[in-house]
Formats: C-alpha cells, structure tokens, sequence
C-alpha cells in the first residue's frame, strides 16, 4: 500500500522501493563497476532525498573507484558526489530546505552515492540551485568551482591587485579559479596549451602562458601565490615564481615543505570542503552573470561507465566536464 492508501502489487512496491544505481564491489579498472538495482535509501538526520538529475563526473570518482582515494571507503559503494535534482523526502533536523526544492551540491564527506536515481545528501552540502542554470550544467558545478574559490581565497588568501598563476587554467578547475580572480580584481597568470590560450583569456586571465612553448618560471617573478592544479614537475618548478612570504596552494599533491622552507614561502595541500555556505556564492555569481559553466560531455546514467573511461583517457576525454543526465535514462 502507498501513502494515498492504494494497493500495489509486490512488482510495484518492489519498483517504488528500489532504484538503478552504479555500485563498485571490488577496487580497480571501470570494468568493475557494475549497473545493478540495489534498495533506495532512506534520509537520516540532517539528510535529504535528492531524485537526481544529473550527476557530475570528476577524477576523485576514478580514484575512489581504483581504491586510490584519500578518505577510507567501505565496500560495496555506489560511485558519484556532485549532483543536482529534486528533494523527495528529509530526515530529522533539516529545517533550510523542503520537498520540492531543486537543489545542487556533493552528496556527503565521503564522495559517494550519486551516480543513482536517488541520492541521499547531507543538508549541509546542497543548496538552491542556480535557476538559470539546467540541472546537467549545475551538476558539473560544485566541486570544481568550490575547489577554485578556497584554492584563492581561503588558502592563497588573495586580494584584490595581488598576483596570482593559476597552472592547468583551461581544466574544469582552472577555468573557475581564472574566472573568480578576474572577478575579485586579481592580476592573473594563467598556464595553459597552445590551443587553449585563447578561451582561456576570454575567461578573464591577463596573460596566459603557453608551458609547451614557454617555461613560466622564467616569464614570472614575484607572484603573491601559485595556484597548482596540474602537480609533479610543474608544482616543484612553481617555488621560483613566488616573492619571499608567497603562498604555493595545490589540489592536487602535498608541496615539498624542504623546497617551501628555502624558496621562504607557504605550500599547502588542501582538500575541497563542499558546504551550503560557498554553494549560495557560487550560485549567485552564476546568476549575475560572473561565471560561466563547460560541458564537456553529456551521458545518460547507463553509460557510467564510458564516463570513466573517458577518465582514463581509454576514450577521448573531452573539454570540459562529464556530466551524466540520469534523466535521459
């Protein structure tokens, strides 16, 4: 029986009761991911039920999946954290948000659990979503663009007239970080490929540096802080570009702290800390015009899996972020 008080038949209490979702069993390759029907969740405290939308596709999915991820993940799990899409049901002390309401964010601390017909999602990490916006493109939002905004403000702490180099400036990251510089009154140096360069200064960066033709450390001198999305050699050559006192912030792997204490700078290593709180910024940005989102690909939820082989660059990895339309399933 539903809640009008209808009967159903066993087929149709078991179709309400149970949803498609993308779970991984064991760690390793996309081909361990399997599309099977498992129990729709129910909310807990401070929970919501999200009917999902889209959900957004990330690197930080391919290495939970591979077993590579920063945080301990349980198995079995269901793959996916960005999402947008409508709150079916509340658990217990949510008071900011209702059924009904279409919303954007993460799903939980754990990155898992969207890349499903419904997901459940701590109330702390969604917000409104954006009304300009389809729920594909907010879905592709709230990592990057929360990761690009911290990067800057939280940890490079920048201001308005200070310098900034942003590396891997036309990655779903970068172009957010080029966009709110601009927007705050930096002086931003980006880095990017040659056929990048220009999309890249239509995002608001005062100069782009090509790193297949140019080296950055000899084109800049004295920036107030390196914002690393790329790693490796580029993050270790990125201490010569920084004033004494200067901050080297990246997403991407721990900075050298020997390397730090000689060039006299900070470096740190931080990971995104989705809230509400940066969700209502970045949303009002969008809505006033100030940032602007890629689509790179868009998958209906049955082909998760190509997703991630896009991921792993198996198949053409496309510009811009992979979004799956759990809709169009």
């Amino acid at each position: 029986m539903d809640a009008s008080g209808i009967i159903l038949d066993t087929s149709e209490e078991r179709a309400l009761s149970t949803m498609m979702a993308w779970r991984v069993h064991e760690f390793g390759p996309p081909e361990i991911m399997k599309f099977e029907s498992v129990p729709r969740p129910e909310p807990g405290p401070g929970e919501v039920l999200v009917k999902v939308k889209a959900a957004g596709v990330g690197p930080w999915d391919g290495w939970i999946r591979a077993g590579k991820s920063a945080l301990p993940q349980p198995l079995p799990l269901t793959l996916g954290s960005d999402l947008s899409g409508e709150i079916v049901a509340m658990g217990p002390g949510v008071v900011e948000l209702a059924v009904g309401d279409q919303v954007y964010g993460v799903t939980n601390p754990q990155f898992v659990g969207a890349y499903a017909e419904y997901a459940v999602a701590s109330a702390e990490m969604v917000s409104t979503k954006p009304t300009s916006l389809t729920h594909v493109e907010a879905a592709s939002l709230p990592v990057v663009s929360v990761t690009a905004w911290q990067a800057l403000f939280d940890h490079a702490q920048l201001k308005a007239g200070e310098t900034v180099v942003i590396h891997g400036a036309a990655g779903n990251v970068g172009s957010y970080a080029v966009q709110l510089a601009h927007h705050a009154g930096l002086q931003t140096v980006a880095t990017a490929s040659t056929g990048d360069i220009s999309a890249v200064r239509d995002l608001g960066a005062n100069r782009v540096v090509d790193y297949r033709t140019q080296r950055f450390e000899e084109e800049v001198r004295d920036a107030d802080a390196v914002i690393d999305l790329v790693g490796g050699e580029t993050q270790t050559r990125s201490f010569q570009v920084l004033r004494r006192g200067g901050k080297l912030v990246s997403a991407v792997s721990r900075p050298d702290q020997d390397l730090a204490t000689r060039y006299g700078v900070e470096a740190t290593f931080f990971l995104v800390n989705v809230t509400n709180q940066y969700l209502r910024e970045i949303a009002r940005l969008v809505e006033n015009g100030k940032l602007r989102t890629k689509i790179g690909a868009v998958l209906p939820l049955a082909d998760a899996r190509e997703a991630h082989l896009m991921l792993e660059h198996v198949r053409p990895q496309p510009k811009g972020k992979i979004v799956l339309d759990v809709g169009a399933s």
